[in-house]
This record gives C-alpha cells, sequence and structure tokens, in this order.
C-alpha cells in the first residue's frame, strides 16, 4: 500500500466532502500518522471509512467523524482538554497538536496502555493518559476549555457540563440507537449552554453512560 497516497485519499474524498475545510486541521491529518495508531493487524485499513476494531471490543471512529469533531472544537493554543475514551490515542493526539495539555481517560485498562504506548512512540508529550469512569467527567482536574467525548452518551449528565469553563466547549454523541446527534455545546455563562447539532450518526455508549429515566405505570 502507498501510505501517503491512501492518507491523501482519506483526506480529499471522505474528509474534506464531510464540510471538514479548516486548512490547519487538514494539515494535522498529514502530520499526525493515524496508521500508527491503528493496531499492526488492521494497519492497511488505517486510513478506510470505517471503525477500525481495538482491544476490549472497542473501535475507532471513522476519520470524517474524528476530524469533524476536531474542526468543530476548534482548540486553541492556551486551552486544557478533557477527552473521555482515549482508545488508541489518536484523538488525543491530534487534540494535543492544538492544545496546551490534554487529560485521556479510559475505563479498560489496556486501552489505557495501547494510549499510553502509542502516544510515547509518536512523541506525543502533553497528554496525560489516566484510568478511571469518565462518564461523568473527571472533576478532579475541572474546569476544562475544552470536553471531547469519544462514545455514545443516552442523556447528557449534568456534571460533564459543569465541569466546563465559561466559553468553553463540549463535542458530544448523545442519544440513543438507531441515531444519535453529534452535538458541541457552548458554555455562555454560569447557567446557559448553546447547543449545536452537527451532525447524526450512531456510535457505542461510553461504558456506564447514564441512562434515561424509564416510565414506570
Amino acid at each position: 500500500m502507498n501510505i501517503e497516497q491512501a492518507r491523501f485519499n482519506m483526506i480529499e474524498q471522505q474528509i474534506r466532502p464531510w464540510d471538514v475545510l479548516d486548512q490547519e486541521v487538514l494539515n494535522l491529518l498529514a502530520i499526525v500518522k493515524r496508521e500508527n495508531f491503528v493496531p499492526a493487524a488492521y494497519r492497511d485499513l488505517a486510513f478506510a471509512d470505517l471503525e477500525v476494531p481495538l482491544p476490549a471490543g472497542q473501535h475507532m471512529f471513522q476519520p470524517r467523524i474524528e476530524a469533524r469533531i476536531l474542526q468543530e472544537l476548534a482548540v486553541k493554543k492556551h486551552e486544557s482538554v478533557l477527552e473521555i475514551g482515549a482508545g488508541s490515542g489518536y484523538m488525543a493526539a491530534l487534540l494535543a497538536h492544538r492544545a496546551q495539555h490534554v487529560l485521556t481517560i479510559d475505563i479498560k485498562p489496556e486501552l489505557v496502555e495501547l494510549a499510553k504506548s502509542n502516544l510515547a512512540t509518536n512523541g506525543v508529550v502533553n497528554v496525560e493518559v489516566a484510568a478511571g469512569d469518565g462518564s461523568r467527567g473527571w472533576p478532579a482536574a475541572a474546569p476544562y476549555d475544552v470536553i471531547c467525548v469519544s462514545g455514545g452518551l443516552p442523556v447528557l449528565p449534568q456534571e460533564l457540563l459543569e465541569q466546563l469553563k465559561i466559553g468553553g466547549r463540549l463535542a458530544a454523541f448523545v442519544g440513543t440507537a438507531p441515531v444519535m446527534k453529534a452535538q458541541v455545546i457552548t458554555r455562555i455563562d454560569e447557567k446557559q449552554f448553546r447547543v449545536a447539532d452537527i451532525f447524526e450518526t450512531y456510535v457505542e455508549p461510553l461504558a456506564n453512560a447514564v441512562e434515561p429515566p424509564r416510565f414506570k405505570f
């Protein structure tokens, strides 16, 4: 496989048509080597428009979803980021190139180790990988400028919103099967939030995600 040609095709044929037009984001996709974050057995699928399998039954998002979320969050160099769901460490690496510091949390020990290894191997030094349940955020290091939830949330917990700074942004996949909304929520002030629906998709819910209340008769 011609890796650079495959990367170029991914950017031009999958990502740009999905309204990812921020040149800094497109450049970053060429700089951060996605194939280095994909398990060796699936390396040939690194640039395919599908969810690449990871250990512990998890998956990497399609490249276009990662790129679109990165664009919509518009992370700046002075900002701190919380990512919930470390996976292979790839999204954390993308965020880290735009942020001052990234804290990424995963509940699966094998993914914590995988992300740590991949980030170290690729020279990403401003990411901390921690083991734990991030389904309600990570209040110990709050507040954050940006929160990126790399998994589904049937309900968006209020605790998560409260961990945003004023002006902070949160990206999450909210709802239940068959369709969830990818949303970016901006904290306007202490009590107000602005919600933007970006696109519709379906992603697997986070472990221990808050469930909607069930009606009882």
